[in-house]
């Protein structure tokens, strides 16, 4: 019997390091996209970053993101809900929130972008 608890807390923790790597790897990739992202427009990061989001299997869509420009300033925010399954037939969503604020010293895109 203990073998089984063990076993299912295992299986649990692996399930929700899994799913938190997932999010501090796409957490980052997005911080390093606005950090050296100065020569691209606002919509082509929101792509960038949707991209990203399918790179790393997550459910992020359109409306679950938010990227604001005021000069080097670079304001991101990222809301998703992944459903984690801790055991079998016991599972629960999950929700995730990115927040990247940057400024960036590097050079802007040209004007209108």
């Amino acid at each position: 019997m203990k073998l089984i608890v063990v076993a299912l807390v295992a299986n649990a923790a692996w399930r929700a390091m899994s799913a938190y790597t997932s999010y501090y790897k796409f957490k980052d990739s997005v911080q390093q996209t606005t950090q050296f992202g100065n020569d691209r427009s606002v919509d082509q990061l929101r792509t960038r970053i949707l991209s990203l989001a399918s790179d790393y299997d997550l459910p992020i869509g359109e409306d679950d993101l938010s990227v604001k420009r005021d000069g080097l300033h670079t304001i991101v925010d990222v809301s998703y809900s992944k459903t984690i399954e801790f055991a079998p037939g016991f599972s629960r969503p999950w929700k995730f929130d990115v927040h990247t604020d940057t400024f960036s010293e590097a050079p802007m895109a040209a004007p209108g972008r």
